[in-house]
């Protein structure tokens, strides 16, 4: 048989806290504290959907996209646009292609890979504004958006578990 947890049910205008709810363990943050840490979230992530929205529209997008994977990586595919600029050589071949006053967004395999982060984190220290691009280019495919590979441009189905089928964009 199952022990059930007894949840003490709220007075109007307090919060419920679920016993031994292992969601609540460590209870969340103040409103105030929760704000901070999920605007500097957004000050240092992005996501494909938001990146293909700026490069889909009219007009300079207001970053540039860095690929920061293997040549082998970016043959097999690559956002189109993207700089190529394997994290390897990002010491001694940023300050040729990337301009310091237009911000960058970095992107490596994907959610498995830490590789866009240790990318931006060496443009960063080389004085670039940078964001990593959450999803990498596993998302990027997955999400149905065309990339482009050595045999020329491609695109797959968007997957149903990561992209809204019947709208533009998720809502979020």
């Amino acid at each position: 048989m199952n022990a059930q947890v007894s949840t003490p049910v709220a007075a109007a205008g307090t919060a419920a806290t679920a016993v031994g709810s292992p969601v609540l363990r460590v209870p969340p943050a103040s409103p105030a504290a929760a704000a901070a840490h999920f605007a500097a979230s957004l000050a240092f992530h992005t996501d494909v959907s938001d990146v293909a929205a700026a490069l889909a529209a009219d007009g300079d997008p207001g970053f540039v996209l860095v690929d920061t994977r293997s040549t082998a990586s970016w043959d097999q595919g690559h956002v189109p646009g993207a700089v190529h600029l394997p994290t390897a050589l990002i010491p001694e071949q940023a300050a040729e292609l990337l301009d310091r006053s237009v911000p960058v967004v970095t992107y490596c395999w994907g959610p498995g890979c830490n590789g866009a982060a240790r990318a931006a984190l060496a443009l960063a220290q080389l004085g670039f504004q940078v964001k990593e691009m959450l999803g990498g280019f596993e998302y990027w495919a997955r999400e149905g958006f065309a990339y482009e590979t050595w045999e020329g441009p491609a695109q797959r189905a968007a997957d149903p578990l990561t992209a809204p089928v019947d709208a533009d964009d998720c809502g979020c």
